[in-house]
């Protein structure tokens, strides 16, 4: 497969941040690291350096959590009609800058242009305002237990929170953890990837500069998860968020049970993308393109092992190859291109190295399974959308792949692809696509995972629960049940009866 790349070196250059060396925030003021280490933020569009960003130290981490810590109580007073302001606030803030944010979550993470200013800014945008929305109506409750028993049922934020949040989506995991944190009453302690710490960095330049948050309430830790995320771990948090692998999603666990606090964690995926033989054709392969080339694969909700059932099997791979080879691949800031590139060097060569494992498990490779690297882009980081057809127990299409690697696997029937499906360590997302809504409903109730799209895939409106079962782990985000997560729970008992309650101890 050849695929010609695209440039807009000329845009890119033009662009400018607002520094070339960030510090960290830290109770409303920026600084460096106290060891003055640092890290670079690279384009891997282009291979080139954007900026530095410090490497936090154990100190630094210390210094967040209890300036964070200082601010909570004032924050938990705040009435809440006042806090679900700030997020409104906050909102229109980021409403105001889509194009610049965009731009800078574009060349610091490589997906294209027309996804940050169409998806991830915007999105971010309506979690804020539904987040202050959701909160307004958020009420205890009262009952009578009985006639002198009054039952009070309050809610109260848990304290500092710890949270992390992976490379792939940096701005809009940053909306789905921070609005309801924030707006909940507890103070944060946040740590973006260090492969993509800029955008956030610029939301709390830009939330600093409006004077929007009391200092200490968001707190921006940078630097390598082995480092900084390791001490946010064991820092004085009082809960902790986390998105990323399964893998560290154990230690983040292990680390909550430890201090005995909550956590929260959405996790990897595998999950099936499942293709009747009645599916609507352009339907089905937008489907296909959307589980799997939607910000280069790099989503843990990817629908890399794609079912699709045997009668229909060569028509849809012929419509698929003839789709996949007209995907626009380039730049990330052309508006016309609709993949961009890998994060980093590091994750293309694993995404390689499964297209490999796949050809030795005995998969065809269909389509693609190359780098692509020509022209005046011959330093970035870019894969060729990819299909392997094989079988649901070869390694492809049991380990997160996390690139534009789907694996086709025919199926026949219902009971044998919910089967499939089910065989797999991971339960994040799914899609069904049928003309069938009853066949597809059927289907979405039998596999176990937490979301499933019908005739649809990787929409994440605000208001609908995501997260995993199984491996892909616990709670839910983007619903109002996520402030269940950062808020406890406060019982008061009154006695309204002149006698004493209860059984008394000895007769008087």
């Amino acid at each position: 497969m050849s695929q010609t790349l695209s440039d807009n070196k000329e845009k890119t250059q033009k662009f400018t941040l607002s520094t070339d060396n960030y510090g960290m925030y830290i109770d409303g003021e920026w600084r460096q690291a106290s060891d003055g280490a640092t890290l670079a933020a690279f384009d891997p569009a282009h291979g080139t350096p954007l900026a530095q960003i410090p490497d936090a130290t154990e100190q630094d981490v210390h210094d967040a959590t209890k300036a964070a810590r200082a601010a909570f109580s004032g924050w938990a007073d705040t009435p809440v009609p006042a806090r679900s302001q700030a997020l409104l606030d906050i909102a229109d803030l980021i409403e105001a800058n889509v194009q610049y944010l965009a731009t800078v979550e574009s060349l610091d993470n490589g997906k294209p242009i027309r996804e940050t200013s169409n998806a991830d800014i915007p999105l971010a945008v309506d979690h804020f305002r539904y987040f202050a929305g959701c909160m307004r109506a958020d009420e205890g409750a009262s009952t009578m237990i009985d006639k002198n028993t009054l039952n009070i049922i309050l809610r109260e934020p848990l304290g500092v929170i710890g949270q992390i949040v992976p490379w792939n989506f940096p701005f809009l995991m940053a909306a789905w953890k921070l609005a309801p944190a924030l707006v909940a009453g507890n103070t944060i302690v946040f740590k973006p990837s260090s492969a993509t710490s800029l955008s956030v960095l610029e939301l709390a330049r830009l939330i600093d500069e409006a004077g929007i948050l009391p200092k200490g309430v968001f707190n921006v830790i940078t630097g390598a998860g082995s480092r900084a995320g390791e001490y946010i771990l064991h820092a004085d948090v009082d809960k902790l968020a986390f998105t990323g692998s399964t893998e560290v999603g154990r230690k983040v666990a292990m680390a909550a049970a430890e201090k005995i606090i909550p956590a929260t964690l959405e996790l990897g995926g595998k999950s099936a993308n499942v293709f009747f033989d009645d599916a609507d054709p352009q339907t089905a392969v937008n489907g296909v393109e959307m589980g799997i080339l939607f910000n280069q694969g790099q989503v843990c909700s990817a629908g890399s092992r794609i079912f699709v059932q045997q009668s229909k099997l060569d028509d849809f791979m012929n419509l698929l190859k003839d789709s996949f080879s007209k995907v626009q691949i380039g730049d990330p800031l052309d508006p016309a291109t609709e993949m961009g590139a890998q994060i980093n060097g590091t994750q293309l060569d694993k995404i390689l190295t499964y297209v490999e494992i796949g050809r030795e498990e005995g998969a065809e490779v269909a389509i693609g399974g190359e780098r692509i690297n020509d022209g005046e882009m011959g330093k970035g980081v870019y894969m060729a959308p990819t299909l392997l057809v094989g079988n649901n127990d070869m390694r492809v299409a049991r380990e997160e792949i996390f690139g534009p690697v789907g694996v086709v696997i025919p199926f026949k029937d219902e009971d044998d692809v919910v089967a499939m499906a089910n065989d797999s360590a991971y339960g994040l997302g799914g899609g069904v696509f049928s003309k069938s809504l009853e066949r597809a409903i059927r289907v979405a109730t039998r596999v176990r995972t937490g979301r499933i799209w019908v005739n649809q895939y990787n929409s994440f409106p605000a208001g609908a629960p995501f997260g995993g079962y199984k491996e892909s782990g616990i709670g839910r985000e983007t619903h109002k049940m996520i402030l269940d997560a950062y808020q406890q729970t406060k019982n008061i008992l009154v006695n309204l009866s002149a006698e004493p309650a209860g059984l008394p101890f000895a007769a008087k």
